[in-house]
């Protein structure tokens, strides 16, 4: 899968990046929430990772930019700080995941495997007519 990861602790980062590619995924880390954006006008990744506590625009603010224009794009988020009301608002938000960030590293890979579960039934639920070129 192509993941966009959006982590501001550059030791953090390098650990789910390389973990993450290790398993296989081709991964872009960001380390802000405008980066993150700014990058999604150009590029869709198949799933976000997406932190909460971020440096200008917390990961909940950036999660709200995103759906304005992708009601669908898979977002897991990661935190190990995040308060009981931005876990509601993400929720809310229509994230696809929410992970501590102890146990990403245990937990992600369940995480994102029902992730492509869900994308790949939303590409064919029943009646929609896809035709093969």
């Amino acid at each position: 899968m192509r993941l966009l990861l959006v982590e501001d602790d550059p030791n953090v980062a390098g650990v789910l990046a390389e973990t993450f590619q290790a398993e296989g995924h081709r991964t872009t880390v960001k380390r802000t929430g405008e980066a993150a954006l700014a990058y999604l006008e150009s590029e869709r990744p198949d799933a976000i990772i997406l932190d909460i506590k971020l440096p200008n625009m917390n990961g909940v603010e950036v999660l709200r930019a995103i759906r304005v224009t992708d009601a669908t794009l898979p977002v897991i988020v990661v935190s190990g700080h995040a308060t009981p009301a931005q876990l509601a608002e993400a929720r809310r938000l229509g994230v696809t995941e929410i992970i501590g960030k102890p146990d990403i590293l245990n937990h992600f890979t369940e995480a994102l495997a029902r992730t492509e579960r869900k994308a790949r039934a939303s590409r064919t639920r029943p009646g929609d007519s896809a035709q093969a070129e």
